[in-house]
């Protein structure tokens, strides 16, 4: 009986490298994480968060709700730089 040679496959090594943002991916990510935050509030306790603070439907909360949707967006370009990332 040939004894098994030991595998020549190598580990991939994901370490986690420091991605540099841009005052830009900043402001998407902070909006982002006020958007779930807020999303959560009203799944949990049906409250809306940024419509108590700022009002029902006023222009300011409507601005809000605009810039967490375009951040999102964006968040799909960020993510996708982040993939590129060795």
């Amino acid at each position: 009986m040939a004894l098994s040679q030991p595998s020549t496959a190598t580990v991939h090594d994901y370490r986690v490298t420091p991605l540099h943002l841009n005052a830009i991916d900043w402001v998407a990510l902070i909006l982002m994480i006020v958007g779930g935050i807020n999303w959560g509030l009203v799944g949990l306790l049906n409250l809306d968060l940024v419509a108590a603070i700022l009002g029902t439907m006023t222009p300011a909360t409507r601005a809000v709700y605009a810039l967490v949707g375009l951040s999102a967006v964006y968040g799909i370009v960020l993510a996708a730089k982040c993939a590129r990332k060795p």
